[in-house]
């Protein structure tokens, strides 16, 4: 087992992806990193490219033929991780929501304290989010409530996207299993750890929104989350649930 692959799938992030992996390159502690670019318009492959010769042995690149959702990209990155013999495996925006230094938070979580999976969280100490309007604020508080809820996981911040998984996890879940593409997959990761007992723990982050770039978010994204956690829920009482 090596040490920690960051997972971070990329369209149009020309803006961010260069200043993102220097930051994350230059933190005391070590990280490789995977770039996850679905045939982004912006060139952000050509630029992951031209800096992989500098950072040759810790930056790789995955190039997609087009824009196939949020979920396969984490997927397809951890199946690489897991091929490649990382032991710690890291989800991160490219975009500067989540700060890099965290990384290393995330990572002492599960290393040193002993937990398998380590989730940054923005509300477990109330809200912790930079320059979003205060209507975008409460639909994800009370989306990361409602999904608490249904669910019964005693996790505040459960759309999170910063996450540290220990590969014990994501070899347990059957990755071609996962239903959601979007940013319900968050949710589904979150949970099928959860019926597995793996120990998991929040991590106080501060979320900034994106200041360059477009987001991502959709009203159809919004959808699969909301409805899909339902189904996902009643699926899983019955024995036939796969993790």
């Amino acid at each position: 087992m090596t040490g920690a692959l960051v997972v971070v799938p990329t369209y149009n992030e020309i803006e961010n992806i260069e200043k993102l992996l220097r930051n994350v390159f230059a933190l005391q502690r070590s990280f490789h990193v995977l770039v996850v670019d679905d045939n982004s318009p912006d060139l952000t492959a050509l630029k992951v490219k031209e800096l992989s010769k500098e950072f040759q042995g810790k930056l790789f690149l995955i190039e997609r033929e087009g824009k196939l959702g949020l979920g396969t990209a984490y997927i397809e990155g951890f199946k690489w991780a897991l091929e490649n013999g990382y032991r710690f495996i890291f989800e991160m925006d490219a975009d500067f929501s989540h700060n890099p230094n965290d990384l290393i938070r995330l990572y002492n979580a599960c290393e040193r304290e002993g937990n398998d999976m380590s989730i940054g969280s923005r509300y477990k100490t109330g809200v912790n989010v930079v320059n979003w309007p205060m209507s975008r604020v409460l639909m994800s508080w009370m989306a990361s409530k409602y999904v608490r809820w249904i669910t019964g996981m005693n996790i505040y911040d459960t759309t999170a996207g910063f996450v540290c998984y220990h590969h014990s996890v994501l070899e347990k879940i059957d990755l071609d299993k996962i239903q959601f593409v979007g940013y319900a997959f968050q949710i589904e990761m979150k949970f099928k750890a959860y019926l597995s007992k793996f120990k998991i723990v929040e991590v106080p982050v501060v979320f900034t929104d994106r200041t360059k770039g477009e987001s991502k978010m959709s009203a159809g994204i919004i959808s699969e989350a909301i409805f899909g956690v339902i189904s996902m829920k009643l699926k899983s009482l019955f024995k036939t649930y796969e993790i």
